[in-house]
């Protein structure tokens, strides 16, 4: 989807006004280069996943052939993963990628999405699997898992272990699914549409109740919700609860009434880090509609009685949570909003931002620059005479913090580093990237980074955890080995074993600090199994003297999510230094740490 530049955006009317883009840009729909629609977010190690399907340009039905994946950790700022599942993955399938859902269980991810069987012309029930929850996915058994020509799978672990499958338009069936998660066991169950469980529909004889489509089930605090898209067209969503997963089920009323542009709605419901979250779908977006579909977001907070409030669609969306840290590698399709670029796959992993042309933008919300950046480093590629990177503070015509001058590499693919000086970058703002140069196409840009006061680059080898234990030794007693369970990338540093609080993973920095220079860390640090607080220390030894600076405030971590620690410290000594060292360690217990995207700068 190109140029959205230009166009003031007006939520819940479809039209769209030209003129200038307002300084503070909302931020739902919070994906603007593609059409995005039927919304399944997953909370999966401290990040939350959002799987959607994607509406074809321009389209009049909805025509959709891959399914994207998008992440974030605060909220706002969403990193875009590309597709990894497309109809092509299921060789048994003719049309219609439409609306699925992911689980993660015994460290797989299973993707369930409604196509049509080649076969039968039917609409079935496919299942794709994976080891990461970025992809890719592979057809897990070559055929359907289910099929009786109804659509839109949602899919729930109970705390027993028991997993179930619902689907269905214009009913709505069950099976209980096998610990395997592809097969399962009994049969197909309908689930009785009943005025009481789903509400009363009026002025349709064959279709009594308000239940329409697009059930998505969870439970909280020992009840079962049934959240669901009612009455075509347009449809709304309501819910209905129950004390078991398969009903009797208790219709309680409309969640968020008609609007939006778009005559469906599909909805997703998770908690993470201290808040409740409700994804949907609307046609808000330049060229939006019924079948040009784009998710939404808004935070919201369930009544005493667990009863959810009624919703309205927003373009303000979800608040962050806590802050993004430039001093680490960040991707450059991590965007809050963006004007005019797209996404593709990069040669060099992952995705990048490319058909970047003059005066095009990425906002990235919420940027800690803390006491002061220095300098900005993009990795860039162009296969015409490049152009700028203007860094802005605020808005995309707001305070100029630096330029980075892109040359011509001698390709889309050709990738080079390029590094500016930044002045006054200082506190948190949201950074507006600004793209200027000729006309066309400009560059392509894979991730950017900034440098902090007092400077230099990362001092930490093998901070990614990519190169297994490389670089990395125990201070005090334990066990390195690699883990699978990754903050980012394949995996991260775990060390068990251990006897003292003070035990943790370690560099050597002796060779490697200056005596009075200020740096920042950064550490993503879990625990195995209980909850201590950990901390980043810098032990320095001079003249037989060891002093312990704490380079982050002491922080719960715990075995359920990744928890970033963050601080900024000077670092000095008198006489001649003998020794240093960077390591993780908590404030009390043995417990066993993971430890993954270390920087020190």
């Amino acid at each position: 989807m190109r140029r959205l530049a230009g166009l003031l955006l007006l939520i819940g009317t479809a039209v769209f006004v030209a003129g200038p883009m307002p300084p503070a840009r909302a931020d739902n729909p919070i994906v603007q280069t593609v059409y995005t629609a039927d919304p399944a977010p997953l909370v999966y190690n401290g990040r939350v996943y959002l799987y959607t399907g994607h509406d074809e340009d321009n389209s009049t039905y909805f025509t959709m052939k891959e399914w994207r994946v998008y992440s974030t950790t605060d909220m706002v700022n969403w990193t875009d993963h590309g597709s990894p599942m497309s109809l092509t993955t299921f060789s048994w399938a003719s049309a219609n990628a439409w609306a699925g859902q992911v689980v993660n269980r015994n460290g797989r991810f299973y993707w369930y999405v409604p196509v049509t069987n080649r076969a039968t012309g039917r609409m079935a029930i496919g299942v794709g699997v994976s080891n990461s929850p970025t992809g890719p996915f592979t057809d897990a058994i070559g055929r359907p898992l289910v099929e009786n020509n109804e659509i839109d799978p949602t899919v729930f672990v109970d705390d027993t272990g028991q997993a179930y499958l619902y689907w269905g338009n214009p009913n709505l069936w069950y099976v209980r699914l096998n610990t395997d998660m592809t097969s399962y066991s009994g049969g197909v169950t309908q689930i009785p549409l009943t005025t009481a469980g789903f509400g009363t529909r009026s002025g349709n004889a064959s279709r009594p109740t308000l239940y329409e489509e697009g059930p998505w089930v969870y439970k909280r605090n020992g009840l079962y919700y049934n959240v669901f898209a009612a009455k075509c067209c347009s449809e709304f969503i309501g819910y209905s609860t129950a004390t078991g997963p398969t009903g009797p089920w208790t219709y309680r009323g409309t969640v968020m009434p008609t609007q939006g542009g778009s005559f469906t709605n599909h909805a997703g419901v998770i908690d993470y880090n201290g808040g409740s979250y409700f994804f949907y779908h609307n046609g808000a977006l330049p060229g939006g509609g019924g079948y040009t579909r784009s998710v939404a977001v808004e935070r919201f907070s369930y009544n005493a009685d667990g009863t959810i409030p009624t919703l309205t669609m927003s373009s303000t969306g979800a608040p962050q949570v806590g802050t993004l840290n430039p001093y680490v590698r960040q991707e450059a399709e991590t965007i809050a909003w963006e004007t005019g670029v797209e996404t593709e796959p990069s040669s060099e992993g992952g995705m990048n931002v490319g058909w970047i042309e003059n005066n095009d933008s990425i906002k990235v919300k919420g940027v800690a620059f803390g006491g002061g950046a220095t300098s900005f480093t993009a990795r860039v590629a162009s296969a015409t005479s490049g152009g700028r990177i203007e860094l802005h503070l605020d808005n995309a015509n707001g305070t100029l913090v630096g330029t980075c001058t892109v040359a011509g590499t001698g390709g889309w693919q050709t990738w080079t580093s390029v590094t500016c000086p930044v002045s006054g970058a200082t506190g948190t703002h949201d950074l507006h990237l600004k793209f200027t140069g000729g006309s066309g196409n400009l560059f392509n840009v894979n991730w950017w980074q900034f440098g902090p006061t007092g400077g230099g680059g990362d001092l930490i080898t093998n901070g990614s955890m990519e190169n297994g234990t490389t670089g990395w030794t125990v201070f005090g007693s334990g066990t390195l080995a690699s883990s699978p369970t990754a903050h980012a990338g394949s995996g991260s540093l775990q060390l068990t074993g251990r006897t003292a609080a003070w035990n943790g993973p370690a560099q050597d920095m002796t060779s490697k600090l200056t005596n009075g220079r200020s740096y920042a860390v950064s550490a993503w640090v879990r625990s195995q199994s209980g909850t201590p607080s950990a901390k980043a220390m810098l032990a320095v030894t001079a003249n037989g003297t060891t002093s312990y600076v704490q380079l982050a405030p002491a922080t719960a971590v715990n075995a359920n999510g990744w928890t970033q620690l963050t601080g900024t410290a000077t670092v000095s000594w008198t006489g001649a230094l003998t020794g240093a060292t960077f390591y993780v360690e908590t404030t009390s217990g043995t417990d066993g740490l993971l430890v993954d995207d270390v920087s020190l700068r």
